[in-house]
């Protein structure tokens, strides 16, 4: 199969359209370049991909939607943990120097809800709750093409794939909506939700101000000097790889000695999970993509969080606090000023939440949403594609009833 994205005629535009008009050209140009033809696709094992770090990095820097959880610090360091049996669809250019364009992580499942129903699945996992694969921005679109026309082509593949946490806009959705129709590929999607985003485009100066109003600024400085009046407190950042080891501590310190350690669910409370994080986290640092802040009081931690990096997006990942100063609201002071740091940040453009549907905290802050939701596709013709949206709709409404009993009746 042969998918070619062709330059169009140039257009005349006005002068604020030159610069899309500009990079529509230049993107058709590349697309050209890289015909779906010449590219060589290839299934590759997570620890595999290990002799390629400096290619897939180099693709990171250049995604048209950065996503650090499919980064190789990130998803090297979770694959013995949580990618045991997955593996990622590589998209390489052709030609005698080729180049990394595409990394699609997955894992391929032969039985899904009880049945013999092969699909490959979008690697997402508690920790890792985007599915945005890494496709080069300079030829996004045939790359995306060249994927699926290989899933198509393929018979040892299965004919389904479900890509879960996937955003419902921006580019690489953009791309995918009108292939998947040329195609005639049947979709549903499922798990449908938002979840807050800080997104404030030029409104930076004051946007925390105009999110939270008047009155819970006051209430916020009144907690602030209560606060103070229990010990010294100061509020901390580390971004050097040393002090963020250091600041991890603390993080893994306070949420074990919060709700998550009493459920036996914090990070602390499992070894494998444990190295899992220490490691991704501390390549990141050097990397120069994690970042901690911290509330202190005399020298404790009593709330940190934990916030990724990855071009101009950034993730307020992880956020913990110490429980036995829940009255003075810790979670929402550091969140506020994480944000207000953000802000200043005049590189990131988006900060993504990772946050439930509907927090109770978060919501009232960010004001913008990332709308999020995962997407059974039909890449051949006749695969049982009814069934499993049947089937995938009754699983998603099973673990939505089983979310809504875990919040009314506790963590």
């Amino acid at each position: 199969m042969t998918i070619r994205a062709a330059a169009d005629p140039a257009p005349v535009v006005s002068l604020e359209d030159a610069a899309g008009a500009i990079a529509k050209a230049r993107r058709a140009t590349l697309a050209d370049r890289y015909a779906a033809n010449s590219f060589t696709v290839e299934w590759c094992a997570l620890p595999a991909l290990e002799h390629i770090v400096a290619e897939w990095r180099a693709l990171a820097a250049h995604a048209v939607e950065p996503n650090v959880f499919y980064e190789p610090a990130f998803l090297l360091a979770a694959a013995p943990v949580l990618g045991r049996d997955a593996g990622a669809m590589l998209v390489w250019s052709g030609g005698a120097s080729r180049h990394l364009l595409g990394l699609f992580p997955a894992r391929i499942e032969q039985r899904r809800y009880g049945l013999k129903l092969p699909i490959l699945v979008g690697l997402t996992h508690p920790y890792g709750p985007l599915g945005v694969p890494l496709v080069d921005r300079a030829a996004f679109e045939p790359v995306i093409a060249a994927f699926f026309a290989h899933l198509a082509a393929e018979a040892t593949l299965p004919g389904l794939a479900l890509l879960p946490f996937l955003p419902e806009h921006g580019p690489f959705a953009a791309a995918l909506d009108p292939l998947l129709r040329r195609g005639g590929m049947p979709i549903a999607d499922f798990n449908r939700h938002q979840r807050a985003l800080l997104a404030p485009g030029a409104e930076r100066s004051r946007y925390v101000e105009h999110a939270i109003g008047r009155h819970r600024q006051k209430e916020l400085r009144r907690k602030w000097r209560r606060l103070a009046e229990t010990g010294a407190v100061l509020i901390t950042a580390a971004t050097e790889p040393a002090a963020v080891g250091r600041a991890l501590d603390d993080f893994l310190t306070v949420e074990a000695g919060g709700w998550k350690g009493k459920a036996g669910t914090a990070i602390a409370d499992h070894e494998d999970v444990l190295r899992f994080i220490v490691t991704a986290i501390g390549d990141l640092a050097m990397e120069g993509k994690a970042a901690i802040n911290r509330i202190l009081v005399d020298g404790r931690a009593i709330a940190a969080a934990i916030v990724l990096h990855s071009g101009r997006f950034a993730w307020l990942w992880k956020i913990a606090y110490d429980e036995a100063f829940a009255r003075y609201s810790p979670g929402v002071m550091l969140t506020v000023e994480v944000t207000r740091e953000l802000l200043d940040e005049a590189s990131v453009t988006r900060v993504d939440s990772c946050a439930t549907a509907n927090h109770s905290m978060i919501d009232h802050l960010w004001r913008e949403r990332l709308a999020l939701c995962d997407r059974l596709i039909a890449v051949r013709p006749h695969p049982p594609f009814a069934l499993a949206r049947t089937l995938e709709g009754l699983r998603a409404m099973f673990v939505a009833q089983a979310k809504n009993i875990r919040a009314r009746f506790g963590h």
